[in-house]
This record gives structure tokens, sequence and C-alpha cells, in this order.
């Protein structure tokens, strides 16, 4: 089949036509289990039937329309944010790379409205971070390689090692407007975050009048088995972005803020032609039912804890994982030393034995299955990775 789109895309050879839960079917018949979930995104599966009704229902209601107005959905869903998080106020848009442009450009207006003529401006971001591809975001982000070919680039960002508590106390001044981090670095290898280096964040940023924003655009909507991951320590946000599984395969995605931070976002001075779309939001509430109770949160506990003790004997018996980190069911398998560099070669074959995973650089394999995983596709999942390994190690 000839391809019309623009090449930034390197296709897999295979074409997905449907799914349903954690299996995928391409258009020759050939089953798949899907351990990878659209990069976080499909948290309840394929085709989930809640999803579909909910969706069904709103479509014969109302598509889209002006955001000089606001809708049942786009309010149902901000208030269901609003009460089981820090937040007190929503921003709807279409993804995680705006959701964090939101974040940004939020915290430089709060900066402006409250410290104006002290040039309170600078972010403090984290090395090999990833916050979208927008020229902003993907500044902001700390990988040369996504940036680079698109100099000259936004000013007023700093970049601090990941977890290194003493280089983030150095770069935080009077000058520093916010500090973003990843409770997990997901696209650079799943790196979780260590306490001590969020709580310095939070101190950091009272010291010198900064806003905290966490990214949990990969790691929100119940991926580590809380709805947000920072949930899991005793620091709270200013910022949050979300979007990958808000929508479960919907586009959408939020930016959350307590009242003091976003009343910065006056009238004008910020929007999103779709965002707060109803479509996505009547999804978003039915998706947000599903995720936010104690039976999903529990799965994912205990499917990431089967997961990763599979995945850990695979690379023990194959000798191909030095390591399996990560939290919930947002995992990453190192590379042994033998096989450093060759986590996409992994994946191809993966997918050639019907199991479909991700990478996160060039040395992890990354798995990010729906959070409702059952045992049976998660052992039908690992003995099909055991098939691909097999190869791997022989060929």
């Amino acid at each position: 089949m000839h391809n019309y789109l623009t090449p930034n895309f390197n296709f897999a050879p295979m074409f997905p036509e449907h799914g349903q839960g954690s299996r995928v079917w391409d258009k020759n018949g050939q089953e798949y289990i899907d351990l990878a979930g659209g990069i976080a995104v499909n948290a309840l599966g394929h085709c989930h039937p809640i999803l579909i009704e909910a969706l069904t229902a709103q479509a014969h209601k109302l598509w889209h329309i002006s955001n000089i107005y606001t809708t049942q959905p786009a309010q149902e869903l901000a208030q269901r944010l609003v009460k089981d998080t820090f937040a007190e106020q929503v921003f709807f848009c279409n993804s995680g790379a705006e959701a964090n442009e939101a974040a940004f450009k939020l915290a430089r207006k709060y900066a402006r409205d409250h410290f104006a003529g002290t040039d309170k401006h600078e972010i403090i971001a984290c090395v090999n971070g990833f916050h979208g591809r927008t020229l902003f975001t993907v500044s902001v982000g700390g990988q040369s390689k996504y940036s680079d070919d698109f100099a000259p680039l936004p000013g007023g960002i700093r970049h601090i090692p990941f977890n290194d508590v003493a280089a983030l106390d150095a770069a935080v001044n009077d000058k520093t407007c916010a500090v973003v981090i990843e409770p997990i670095q997901g696209e650079s290898g799943v790196l979780p975050a260590n306490a001590e280096f969020l709580l310095a964040a939070r101190k950091a940023c009272d010291r010198h009048q900064a806003l905290l924003i966490f990214d949990e655009v990969q790691t929100g909507m119940g991926r580590t088995g809380k709805l947000f991951a920072h949930q899991y320590y005793d620091v709270q946000p200013d910022i949050v972005s979300s979007a990958k599984a808000l929508g479960c395969g919907i586009p959408i995605g939020a930016m959350l803020t307590t009242a003091k931070v976003g009343s910065s976002f006056t009238p004008g001075s910020h929007g999103s032609t779709f965002g707060g779309n109803p479509l996505a939001c009547a999804v978003g509430c039915a998706a947000f039912d599903i995720i936010n109770t104690p039976e999903t949160m529990q799965n994912v506990l205990l499917q990431g804890e089967k997961l990763q003790a599979g995945l850990q004997e695979l690379g023990t018996a194959m000798g191909v994982f030095s390591q399996v980190r990560g939290q919930g069911l947002l995992l990453g398998c190192v590379m042994s030393d033998e096989y450093k560099g060759r986590a996409a070669q992994l994946m191809q074959l993966a997918l050639q034995h019907g199991v479909l995973v991700l990478v996160a650089g060039q040395n992890v394999l990354r798995l990010a299955p729906s959070l409702l995983l059952t045992d049976a596709d998660l052992q039908a999942g690992l003995q099909r990775l055991k098939a691909a390994i097999t190869a791997f190690v022989h060929n």
C-alpha cells in the first residue's frame, strides 16, 4: 500500500485493523497481544463497551461547539479531576504536548502577574525529559535529538540531571518561574524519580516562589496504581499535565492547577479550538469512572507485580535484561551489556511473534498495557515475548 503520510514516522510492517481488550488483529487476521497500550493511551484496552456507549450517546447530542460556551461533559470531567486531586481548576486541550505548553505558559504568566519587573521567567527541567513536540515543549524536554533541527529554540530554559538534588538546589533561583519533573521519565527509559528529589523540588520552589509542575501525561490516570504517580509522595504540585489515558484513545489533554495559579489565565490569554470537546470529555468521564476505582487500581498493582516478575524471570533465564524497573503497569526492561542498544531489534522480533511492545531509547524495552490486563493475556504475552527473545539471542 502506498503511504501518503509524511516520513517522520517509521511505521511497523503490520497494518492493524481492529482490537478488543488487550488483543489486536491486523488486516490479514493475525492476532497480537497488546502490551504497548498505544504508548500508555489505551488504559482500558481496545473498544471497551462502556466507552463505546458513552461516545455513541454523545455523538447523537453534540460533537463540537465554540469555546465561547462550556458543555456538560467538560464540566463533569473537570469536576471529577478536581474532586480526586489537589486541583481546583482544569484547562482542556487535545494532547500532552498542549497540556504542557499550557502549563509552561501559565507559569510564565503567573510570574509576570505576581513578580513584574523581576525577570522571573526561567524554567528548570531535567536532562532526558520529554514533554511533547511543540517547539516550546521539545525545548524544555532536554533531549537534543528532538530539538537541534529546529533551532533557534526558545530561551529561558535550564536543564539539570534527573534525581540530582544538589544540581536542583544550585539551579533554582529567584529568576525561576517553574520546575518541571516527570515522576517517572517514560520516554527516556522508565526512570522513577526518588522521593528526595521530588521533595527537594517542592522546597526549592517554595524558597524562590516558583511553581512545581509534574508532567503526568504518561504516568497519570491509574498507570502506576494511583490516579497520579505523585500521589505516592507527600509532595503537592502547583500544576499537573495529563493526557494519553485520560481519553483512552480519544484525543484529549488537561492541565490541572489551583485557583490561585489558574487565575492568571485571564480571558483571551490562552485557548484551544477543540479543548473540552464534548465527545472527548464524555468518553473521558466514562473512562475516569472505570479507572478511578479500587478494583482497577488493585488490578494495576497485582498485574504489574506479575508482569514485572515474569519479565525478570525471562531476563535472567535468557540473559537479555539487566534490570526491570518502573511502577504499576509502566515497566522498562534494561538490555544487558551483551545486547546493549538493541531494544528496537527485540521489539521488531516481538511483533513477528505476536506481541506489541515499545522501546524507550535504544536500551530499554517498554511495556504499558491495559490497566485491565487479565491473567490470560499477561501469560500469553509473556509466552510470545519468550519466543521472540529466544529468536533474538540466537540471531
